[in-house]
């Protein structure tokens, strides 16, 4: 019997799961991607605030934010899941992984619901950072087209973005 190791096991389980995901819509996706982009300045070092931006720093500003490590930990390849309070499962693969460039990405499946990119840029600023976050998200179906669309509105991404800001923000002055 061959035998794969663990962590390239759960790499193609996470493949499978993409590849299921595509199967039960019959393979046709709902419409085009999905995106948007928002931006906001922090007064912290790149080097301070991108760590929090990984599976485990967002725990230090997320409510609620739980994630469970599937494989590695925050370099490319590695994969972990979230809950969402209503039962939402998505499994998260980080795609890119780069500190010193101040960039991270991460693919993510949220089962019979959507999949999506997101993008996170840290960026000197003057003597903090510069933040940008970009969701790129595909509906599954009319359920994902729907949450995919609304996700991706100015107006509830904005005030996500904000709450993001805020939310880092205290993060940020609770660990001077």
């Amino acid at each position: 019997m061959l035998r794969i190791p663990a962590k390239k096991a759960c790499l193609a389980q996470v493949s499978c799961i993409l590849g299921l995901a595509l199967t039960v819509n019959g393979g046709a996706i709902a419409s085009e991607p999905h995106t948007n982009t928002r931006s906001f300045h922090l007064d912290a070092s790149c080097a301070r605030v991108f760590p929090l931006f990984t599976a485990v720093g967002e725990k230090e500003w997320a409510d609620g934010w739980d994630p469970k490590q599937l494989s590695g930990s925050e370099h490319r390849g590695s994969a972990f899941q979230t809950r969402h309070p209503d039962g939402q499962v998505t499994t998260w693969i980080v795609a890119e992984y780069d500190p010193v460039a101040g960039r991270v990405s991460y693919a993510r499946l949220a089962e019979g619901s959507n999949i999506g990119l997101v993008d996170v840029r840290c960026t000197k600023d003057g003597n903090g950072s510069a933040i940008d976050v970009t969701y790129t998200l595909t509906g599954l179906g009319p359920k994902g087209e729907a949450f995919a669309t609304t996700f991706t509105s100015d107006a509830h991404y904005a005030a996500m973005i904000d709450e993001w800001h805020h939310a880092l923000m205290k993060a940020l002055a609770a660990k001077p």
